[in-house]
């Protein structure tokens, strides 16, 4: 197993980014460890980063398009397929091997060394990660290999239903949990630095929150009594769960995203810019987090695209690369995994679903409120108080919008692919009425957005034809660099086909 362990560990410390500089600090050359040698200390960072670099800018980028919080912008067309609900095999073919091979490979070897030492507070870290990257993975693809996966003698691994990875990461959560008792020091990392177990205790149970909300929805599970423990006991975070500190301005060491889509390090190219439905609807009650997510355009403005098309120069010269506003993303930026806003949000519609409204209302305010917090600005009243576009009515429809429309906003500056996730799943914001190609004419150049809803989406100009209007994109097809090697790899169920816990 040392062979084994060495191969996979040289191979993932040597492709990953030098990102945070505090990997550097680390006294060992993790290029070349010695065997016995090697520790958690000096794995668990090589396994953070590869995860930050895939979470932080491929799905968070993706799920921006999905999502409708980002379009194409003008002159570039890096990205137009996404911006038209659009994934092909090879597309997350890159990110997938990552996960698997850099990610959970490493987290598979931390956890085996902290067993084996009784380390138990390394040993829930690696664990929590290990979930929360097969939870990920299970929501772009559903099925994925698990129970047979991270073997080195088993190359065509078979691949488990969704329900059947999300089941058996719960476990590994309760095993992992069962070991500590919150006081337990963890290896060298950076999402706690200075923390010890109970941090890490705090994301598991908000972790498992979320797996289980999703898993309750599908027919014939019931996960109540998990949830209403989880509940009751509350030791959810206090703090958006984030790498924060750890991001320096130079190349390989900045935030994933900024690097690949705003550094300065390598001549990029500029695509991703402000979506029209996110723009329209903050700006129809002027939501202050609209200026702390995204950068104001040439003009001083916030301006949003059309999903479907790159607005080519030429049509209209008014519609530069300088009239849309671009993402706020700078060198160090957070990549967040699970924020407070997130929780509170699941909080508020499980006390929903429970017929308790007034306690529902106060989870969806503090949700509201732990979003402008992180966004660092003032007036969620705005947003939800008496006579507010969002404010809380109590009624069973009307807090699946309330609850979805917002969530789909505090994710936007946040998390983009899980609000990808948790539109499929909550079904809100809905499509609205007009099709993007009624908000702008490719070919004159004419923009005119007067007739959008805030609060909708709307189809691309130009949209994945397996979807059709009014349709989002629900799965990604299986990876290439998975399903060119296993012939296990099932039949894909089709871009149109909701995910088991969407539909």
């Amino acid at each position: 197993m040392k062979n084994t362990i060495k191969t996979i560990f040289t191979a993932a410390a040597a492709g990953i980014l030098a990102s945070c500089s505090g990997f550097l600090d680390i006294n060992q050359n993790p290029n070349s460890p010695a065997e016995e040698n090697m520790s958690a200390d000096m794995i668990f960072p090589a396994a953070e980063m590869n995860l930050a670099t895939g979470y932080g800018y491929f799905l968070r980028n993706v799920g921006g398009y999905f999502a409708q919080h980002y379009s194409q912008l003008s002159g570039t067309s890096n990205y137009l397929d996404y911006s038209q609900f659009n994934m092909s095999a090879t597309r997350s073919s890159s990110t997938y091997s990552q996960l698997n091979t850099r990610c959970l490979n490493n987290l598979e070897i931390v956890r085996e060394l902290a067993a084996g030492e009784e380390d138990w507070g390394s040993y829930l870290a690696a664990t929590v990660l290990r979930a929360f990257t097969y939870q990920v993975l299970v929501d772009c693809y559903e099925s994925v290999p698990y129970t047979e996966a991270l073997d080195a003698s088993n190359p065509t691994p078979a691949y488990d239903d969704g329900m059947t990875v999300y089941n058996g990461i719960i476990a590994e959560l309760d095993e992992a949990l069962s070991h500590v008792s919150g006081t337990e020091p963890v290896c060298t990392n950076f999402l706690f630095p200075d923390g010890t177990a109970e941090d890490w205790i705090r994301f598991a149970n908000a972790l498992k929150l979320k797996i289980f909300m999703r898993m309750h929805n599908v027919s014939g599970v019931d996960v109540s009594a998990q949830i209403d423990a989880l509940v009751q006991n509350g030791n959810f975070p206090e703090e958006d769960i984030a790498w924060t500190d750890c991001w320096s301005d130079a190349q390989g060491q900045a935030n994933p995203f900024y690097s690949e889509e705003f550094g300065p390090y390598f001549s990029p190219q500029r695509n991703v810019c402000l979506n029209l439905s996110l723009q329209g609807t903050m700006a129809a009650y002027n939501d202050p987090r609209l200026s702390v997510f995204f950068d104001a355009n040439g003009e001083g403005n916030y301006t949003g695209a059309i999903s479907g098309t790159n607005f080519a120069v030429s049509a209209n010269s008014g519609h530069g690369a300088d009239h849309w506003c671009r993402p706020a993303i700078r060198y160090n930026t957070p990549v967040y995994l699970i924020s407070v806003a997130e929780t509170e949000f699941l909080l508020a519609e499980y006390y929903a679903e429970n017929s308790n409204s007034t306690a529902a209302q106060t989870h969806y305010q503090a949700a509201v409120d732990a979003s402008f917090a992180s966004a660092g600005v003032a007036g969620a009243d705005a947003v939800y108080g008496s006579g507010a576009p969002y404010e809380w009515d109590g009624t069973s429809t009307d807090m699946a919008r309330v609850i979805g429309i917002q969530k789909w906003i505090a994710l936007s500056g946040t998390n983009n692919f899980e609000a990808w996730c948790e539109l499929r799943r909550l079904k809100y914001p809905q499509f609205g009425t007009v099709p993007g190609s009624q908000f702008y004419n490719v070919q004159s150049g004419d923009y005119d957005v007067s007739a959008y809803v805030p609060g909708t989406l709307y189809t691309p100009i130009s949209v994945n034809t397996a979807l059709g209007s009014n349709t989002m994109l629900q799965r990604f097809p299986f990876a290439e660099s998975s399903s060119s090697r296993n012939e296990n790899v099932p039949e894909y169920k089709g871009d149109a086909s909701p995910m088991f816990w969407a539909e």
